[in-house]
């Protein structure tokens, strides 16, 4: 989708820094832009708009920030960020100005597993709400290191936005991704690859990037994200080594990590590698291998979350969910498996036309409990709703209660002898149901995706389960799957690429 007169604003960033490194990265050009960026009403609809100031670029930049011309038809002045930001660096809203990150852009200096140690140096990121960010290539990339922090908070009216070039000057449409790298966080909290017997090491390292990652703090600290929008992201650094729309690697139940929607990621929308973090509300749309993956010993939970799985290609095996608890090379008795905690998920999976492509993938003992869940897929599709993998997983026993099924086929031909029994071993489990969600009445039709993930008659008809008895960050609800009604808004307003008066 190329941007409209309802994108009409930029996403500004600036500075105020109590000890910024020198600025990096190789300079932006001005840029002919045919985005609507600059002439914004600053009305702050949450599709983008949000103080686009009177059309007329700023004149410079906040100090510490390098400034390499304007964009978008000569209405905003492009602001780089620094490379290495350590101390304190805010970023406000800014009329007239967008910025942009440049290379491996770096908030803080990893401080090791043990933040008494006091090795590293803390960068502290603050990025006001109604702010828009971009990058211009697949090595430009946002990280947050161990012991430093990022605080990007919008609102539902002002989401802050992370974003390609391309998206910014308004050439990107609804099969676009892989324009930038994405969003990684690294922290203190245990993995797989991690010793947690004192001394606690950990050897962990982040994909896609030379940061480490995990430590022995089940509650540190990263920061926050809330109502945060990351576009066209994702990047194949080497094969089976990729930056997704948002990693997590050991991050730990300190962190907030709420109202975030990842847009067509080129490979998974959130990637979380060991850690203690939970999550809520969270939307992944149109990312092009999974859309929720987790790793390396997470044990956190998730509640509320939409995902619109996009048209596979010929030759990836993608999920909604795609769980495992690796290094498998090490004995499952001995193994630091993942524990995910999962409740009121909707799973729109994709229109496959092989069964390489299921909605739930568990595998190499993954012991995950999923509640209150909807998994479908369009009809016709080949990809089944449901695959435990291997005998390692089957062993731990997954727990599912609530969940309906509704997919064409129920569980992956190759699994089938390990998902019926477990699956059904549940309460309240629909293994073959009919689906009768329904799409947004201001809904937009997208070709690579099926947008019905409001509940109908047969998903309300599902008795849930007390889902603070799975996790005490759950919230009780009467109803599952993500949205409840045509009423249940929570997903409006922050996002895009969901309804037709909120495109990306």
């Amino acid at each position: 989708m190329t941007m409209n007169s309802s994108f009409k604003t930029m996403l500004a960033v600036a500075a105020s820094a109590l000890a910024l490194a020198a600025c990096g990265g190789s300079a932006e050009v001005a840029s002919p832009g045919e985005g609507d960026f600059g002439n914004g009403n600053g009305n702050g609809n949450g599709n983008g708009n949000g103080n686009g100031g009177n059309g007329q670029a700023a004149a410079d930049c906040p100090a510490g920030f390098a400034n390499v011309g304007t964009m978008a038809n000569g209405t905003l002045r492009n602001c780089q960020l620094p490379q290495q930001i350590n101390g304190a660096l805010t970023v406000p809203l800014r009329a007239g100005t967008i910025y942009s990150i440049s290379g491996r852009t770096a908030v803080g200096t990893d401080g090791g597993v043990d933040a008494s140690a006091n090795t590293g140096t803390q960068g502290i990121l603050t990025v006001e709400a109604g702010v828009t960010m971009f990058a211009s290539g697949g090595g430009d990339y946002l990280l947050v290191n161990r012991g430093s922090q990022i605080y990007a908070e919008g609102t539902a009216s002002q989401p802050i936005i992370f974003t390609s070039r391309q998206n910014v000057e308004g050439t990107t449409n609804e099969n676009s991704h892989g324009q930038w790298g994405g969003i990684v966080i690294a922290g203190r909290a245990p993995q797989a690859n991690c010793q947690l017997t004192a001394p606690v090491t950990c050897t962990g390292q982040v994909e896609g990037t030379n940061a480490f990652y995990g430590g022995g703090n089940v509650n540190d600290n990263s920061g926050r994200l809330r109502y945060v929008q990351i576009r066209y992201s994702g990047f194949e650094i080497s094969t089976g080594n990729e930056l997704q729309a948002l990693t997590l690697a050991g991050v730990g139940a300190g962190t907030t990590i709420e109202y975030v929607q990842s847009y067509n990621s080129s490979d998974d929308g959130i990637e979380i590698f060991g850690g203690n973090v939970n999550l809520k509300r969270i939307v992944i749309n149109g990312a092009d291998d999974d859309a929720f993956d987790t790793d390396t010993g997470w044990r956190g939970g998730a509640q509320f979350g939409i995902v619109t799985q996009r048209a596979p290609n010929a030759t990836s095996r993608s999920a909604g969910f795609e769980f495992s608890a690796a290094p498998a090379s090490t004995p499952l008795a001995q193994r630091y498996n993942s524990q995910p905690k999962i409740a009121n998920w909707t799973m729109v999976g994709r229109n496959s036309p092989t069964d390489a492509h299921t909605v739930a993938h568990f595998d190499t003992g993954t012991k995950a409990t999923v509640v209150n869940s909807v998994f479908t897929s369009a009809a016709g599709s080949l990809a089944g709703c449901l695959d435990i993998a291997d005998a390692d997983t089957a062993s731990v026993n997954p727990v599912f209660n609530s969940v309906f099924m509704s997919c064409g086929i129920s569980y992956r031909a190759s699994g089938a002898a390990r998902s019926e029994p477990i699956f059904t071993a549940g309460a309240n489990n629909t293994a073959k149901g009919t689906s009768t969600l329904t799409a947004p009445a201001a809904g937009v039709t997208i070709t690579n995706q099926v947008l019905t993930f409001i509940n109908g008659a047969n998903e309300t008809a599902v008795t849930p389960v007390k889902a603070s008895s799975v996790h005490a960050a759950f919230t009780d609800t009467d109803y599952i799957g993500a949205v409840k009604n045509a009423s249940d808004t929570w997903w409006q307003g922050w996002t895009c690429g969901l309804t037709a008066n909120a495109k990306c």
